[in-house]
């Protein structure tokens, strides 16, 4: 073809010949071309941006000169590490004070009667009740929020306030004693405001707290994860309310309340996920629920976070409601969580859902995701507070070098030791100000933190293989039938055994689908319904990669919930492992003697 010719058919059309063009079309296409032109400009108008996140999340921590391997997270721009944010909340004292002025005297602390709305004590009236230490006296303890009869004491003997240093002692937290006995964590005013501090700096543009915000409490006070979170309510002027009391009834206090602040732990996490799933009770349901999720999750991959798509108008709507219907920060920690349940709630929820890393030694928080990154599967980068670097540990064959072994963390958030025990002190807090957390993590390529094993719970079999007991349940406990595990081994035996809590809200309709029916003692005693949730553990094992000598040979199933109550769980909800061996010691050993070999 010559080049005029090719010119000439590549000529822009005159404008009579697209009048011409259209005049030729049919009504019905010509209705179809303007729908689709309407729909076109509606999306480009509408469509979702990203989020933009703090830093390049292809790189999120940097290693520091010094050779030690440590690490800190690239959000700093290489500057120090973070003590405080605001200047003038340096305290938890001055951080209160600070939210008094931020909520011009506005709502502080809210709880509710059964069937009742919530009622508040303004910032004024809450700063009655919180105690200051008038003096710097040896052990003297500050508590937050503390009962009439103490405020009518302090009226009786009235002092003027001696505000605290940051280098004062604030707390001294113990610590949930899975193995041993606990131990008194001393935190300083220091430690507690640079924590909550690191997550704001991570946070300041993609989700800004404010007097509008409302925070649901139910963890225990005596878990640092939420007196860090209420230390960043505080400072802001938001809103604290409380829960009445009975976690049964934790929807009932959502759904009045309806908090925009939601920390959660995985337990619940991993009801809600098999609650979801269980109204799923047919394959169509299941099949349209995972067509919305994967249209969801790929948003999420382009760092889209939202609640307002076609999906979550028709799907996830009721989920979001569930939890109040105004959450737009969600943050996990306390235990690891599955990265499907993570990744599946995070699209079925639509806000911003951060996990993070760390223990009661590093005030709570070590590690978080960052905004814009809701990939599953990693803990985040260093907080701005701290860094981090992992340390050999040659007998589990992990090595600093190839980037893994056991995390270590140094930084303003780092405790001061535990109460009248400098020989727990040594052992957890070396020369340098290094705290050993007796978990094993990986850096990932992109700078984030994996946590792979524990170090402080695994245990040797006959074989001389090293078992990591957390890493199974947490596989486990996936299982639609489960709700509690406890996978146990020790030296002297050749496999692993588990003692399984079936779940009472899902055990009859699972059963039921295998042909099995009974009241649900009567489905615990059944032989085919063991059998069954055996098989599904060890089929979800195989699947999560579980070497053949991390999977349970035998279980025996267990009607009560491990509690609280009962002893066998900490006031953080962490298995008390020496306290679960004891209790089912005649069960473990029946269940070895009927394994044969």
């Amino acid at each position: 073809m010559q080049a005029h010719e090719l010119l000439k058919q590549l000529r822009i059309p005159e404008l009579s010949e697209v009048r011409d063009y259209f005049r030729s079309l049919s009504t019905n296409t010509l209705l179809g071309m303007g729908a689709f032109t309407a729909v076109t400009a509606y999306w480009f108008a509408t469509r979702p941006k990203a989020l933009k996140p703090p830093c390049d999340l292809r790189m999120q921590s940097v290693e520091l000169p010094g050779g030690e391997f440590a690490r800190r997270g690239v959000v700093l721009n290489g500057g120090p590490l973070l003590s405080h944010f605001y200047e003038d909340a340096k305290t938890i004292y001055e951080c209160f004070h600070r939210g008094l002025r931020e909520s011009k005297n506005g709502p502080c602390l809210g709880s509710r009667k059964p069937k009742q709305p919530y009622e508040w004590l303004s910032y004024s009236e809450g700063s009655n009740l919180c105690i200051t230490p008038v003096n710097a006296v040896d052990a003297c303890v500050c508590v937050w929020w503390v009962s009439l009869p103490l405020q009518n004491i302090g009226k009786a003997h009235r002092q003027h306030p001696v505000p605290p240093q940051p280098d004062d002692l604030a707390i001294i937290c113990f610590t949930s004693g899975t193995t041993g006995n606990p131990k008194g964590a001393m935190l300083t005013h220091r430690n507690i405001v640079s924590n909550s501090s690191a997550f704001i700096y991570v946070t300041k543009s993609s989700c800004p707290i404010g007097p509008q915000d409302v925070h649901i409490s139910y963890l225990p006070l005596a878990h640092m994860f939420e007196r860090v979170v209420q230390g960043l309510i505080l400072v802001h002027g938001a809103r604290i309310g409380y829960f009445q009391g009975d976690i049964r009834i934790l929807m009932d206090d959502l759904t009045t309340l309806k908090p925009t602040v939601f920390p959660v732990v995985p337990r619940l996490l991993n009801r809600m996920f098999d609650k979801i799933y269980g109204q799923a009770n047919s394959s169509l349901k299941r099949h349209i629920l995972e067509f919305a999720f994967r249209r969801k999750e790929n948003e999420m991959k382009s760092g889209i976070m939202r609640r307002d798509s076609v999906w979550d108008k028709i799907i996830f709507k009721k989920v979001q409601a569930s939890v109040g219907g105004h959450v737009r920060m969600m943050l996990t920690g306390a235990a690891p969580i599955s990265a499907p349940v993570l990744t599946f709630l995070r699209a079925a929820l639509g806000c911003q859902f951060y996990e993070g890393y760390g223990q009661t030694e590093c005030t709570a928080g070590s590690t978080t995701t960052l905004p814009g990154d809701w990939t599953a599967g990693h803990v985040g980068a260093p907080l701005s507070c701290n860094d981090i670097k992992l340390v050999d540990v040659a007998e589990m064959n992990y090595y600093a070098a190839k980037g893994e072994g056991e995390v270590c963390v140094r930084g303003p958030n780092v405790f001061k030791g535990y109460l009248k025990d400098p020989e727990k002190t040594k052992e957890a807090l070396d020369e340098d100000g290094w705290v050993h957390t007796g978990d094993i993590g990986k850096w990932l390529p992109n700078g984030t933190l994996k946590i792979v094993d524990r170090k402080k719970h695994i245990f040797k079999l006959a074989q001389g293989e090293y078992i990591a007991p957390e890493k199974i349940e947490n596989i486990y406990i996936r299982s639609e039938a489960v709700a509690q595990t406890f996978v146990h081994g020790d030296s002297l035996q050749a496999c692993l055994v588990a003692i399984i809590v079936p779940d009472p809200d899902f055990l009859p309709g699972w059963a039921k689908k295998r042909g099995i029916e009974g009241s649900y003692e009567e489905l615990c005693k059944n032989k085919e319904v063991k059998k069954a949730i055996l098989e599904d553990i060890v089929k979800l094992g195989k699947e999560s990669g579980l070497k053949s000598f991390e999977q349970v040979k035998d279980i025996a199933l267990h009607t009560e919930m491990f509690s609280i109550q009962n002893g066998l769980l900490t006031p953080t909800l962490k298995a008390k492992r020496a306290d679960l061996r004891n209790h089912f010691r005649k069960l473990i050993d029946e269940l070895y003697s009927n394994i044969k070999m």
